[in-house]
């Protein structure tokens, strides 16, 4: 192993011993408190480091590549992270959820997120899917005192098992026809512009299939409404954000590299049109704000996958929602966990009249959702124009007019939660204060939501130069 090797393999090794000594300081003093901090301290050392890394090829050892993109991914995982453990440490105590095993956790979910976004061999891209996975698996179902905790668990490990084995089963065959781990050249030849081999179709059939799943796509949606509404909101806001921008960047790590990838656009055009519909006109039925948002976030992949469709400029607009929905999800649940620590209920009636008693939080919620609607200025506009501008100019004009007239439909469902949150009166006293650490995680995500609506152009010039 080489000096690259080891420099480019830094970040990922910080996160495996921090999250062991996570778990020794943990053991010893019996202090989630301190935990917490070293898992804070742990992430955002990783993306200082990933910061100051100058750009590097690949450590052919690992499997592992220093670039642009995984840099940039890297960065947002740990991050994100770093706001998920600020927002848990208030929800934890109010919910009695207590141990150095969540902080561990998150930071071995943080692990296979960076070796899935540094991966250049398929045998580290699957290894990274698998600890990012096994990570959720634990986190949905941490709340033991939850009466449904353990459903809840089951209904994300299941079908999460019944993905991986699809994972596992299409990189064999993409393996079996190219004879070759590297993920480049597995990719390139498998998916030529010559008459598709049948095998390597169905391996790329099994990976789509467990991809659906990651990205909670129509008809591999059926868990999220249940994960979203029974695990605690910090890992719900880390799921959102998170596993979704990773399976988005996992489709741009591979796309890109085909000589012809138009053999996967019937199955990827299907996957954005149910998933929009479906998203969407369930998303109209729900009193749950929680159920309203997962299957707001189904929505929210079909828009993605449109940007995938799309060759001039999609792959940029694809990873520019991927980092712009992980902001707002950040944001809506980290409110969501702060409104319901302080008492508030699951319905939409329990949101009545709380933009007047929680001020804070409230409005950081209505912010969040006016992104999500693609109402201006908010990052969620400026990332809706890229992928209705790429898909149009592609020629994609049919899956484009009905994602936006579908983009129209949704704006209903999420100002009804504004509505409720302000234009409803509610007795509800203030019983609960905005820690500190949640303050800052919030007020930084708000921020950033803002400042990538009205600025967008740097994030833009960016991907275009790390992505085709």
């Amino acid at each position: 192993m080489t000096t690259a090797d080891l420099w480019i393999a830094f970040p990922l090794m910080l996160l495996a011993v921090g999250a062991l000594l996570t778990l020794l300081i943990g053991a010893v003093t019996r202090d989630d408190t301190a935990a917490t901090m070293i898992g804070v301290a742990v992430t955002l050392g990783a993306a200082c480091w990933l910061l100051q890394t100058p750009p590097a090829p690949l450590a052919p050892t690992l499997g592992l590549s220093a670039a642009g993109l995984p840099r940039l991914f890297g960065v947002f995982f740990a991050l994100l992270a770093a706001g998920v453990l600020c927002l848990s440490s208030g929800y934890n105590r109010a919910r009695n959820i207590s141990g150095e095993e969540y902080p561990a956790t998150v930071l071995f979910a943080t692990f296979g997120m960076l070796a899935l976004a540094s991966a250049t061999n398929l045998m580290t891209l699957f290894l990274g899917l698998e600890a990012m996975s096994f990570g959720f698996y634990i986190l949905v179902a941490i709340d033991l005192k939850r009466a449904t905790s353990g459903e809840t668990g089951l209904k994300y490990l299941l079908p999460g098992a019944l993905s991986t084995a699809f994972l596992a089963f299409g990189i064999a065959l993409l393996y079996c026809v190219s004879g070759t781990l590297s993920l480049q050249e597995a990719v390139q030849l498998t998916l030529t512009s010559g008459r598709p081999d049948t095998i390597a179709l169905a391996g790329w059939g099994c990976l789509l299939a467990g991809i659906a799943f990651k990205l909670s796509l129509a008809p591999a949606h059926l868990w999220t409404p249940d994960v979203y509404q029974g695990a605690p909101a910090p890992v719900v806001a880390f799921l959102s954000g998170g596993s979704k921008a990773a399976a988005i960047l996992l489709l741009l790590l591979l796309l890109p590299q085909a000589a012809d990838a138009s053999i996967l656009r019937v199955p990827l055009w299907g996957l954005a049109l149910l998933s929009m519909l479906v998203g969407n006109l369930a998303a109209l039925l729900q009193n749950r704000v929680r159920r309203l948002m997962a299957y707001s976030s189904i929505a929210q992949m079909g828009y993605v996958v449109i940007a995938l469709l799309s060759v001039k400029g999609g792959y940029q607009a694809a990873a520019f929602y991927a980092l712009a929905y992980g902001m707002i999800s950040l944001a809506a649940f980290g409110a969501i966990s702060v409104l319901e620590r302080n008492g508030c209920g699951e319905t939409l009636d329990d949101y009545r009249g709380l933009g007047r008693s929680r001020p804070f939080a409230s409005g950081v919620l209505a912010l969040s959702l006016f992104a999500l609607a693609g109402i201006p200025p908010t990052v969620g506009f400026t990332g809706k124009f890229l992928i209705f501008a790429a898909a149009l100019r592609s020629g994609e004009v049919t899956l484009a007019v009905i994602g936006i007239l579908l983009a129209a439909v949704s704006v209903f469902y999420y100002l009804r939660v504004v509505g409720t949150l302000y234009c409803t009166h509610s007795d509800t006293a203030d019983n609960g204060r905005t820690s500190l650490p949640e303050y800052v995680v919030l007020a930084a995500a708000s921020t950033a939501i803002l400042l990538l609506g009205l600025w967008p152009s740097a994030l833009i010039s960016l991907l275009s130069r790390l992505l085709p």
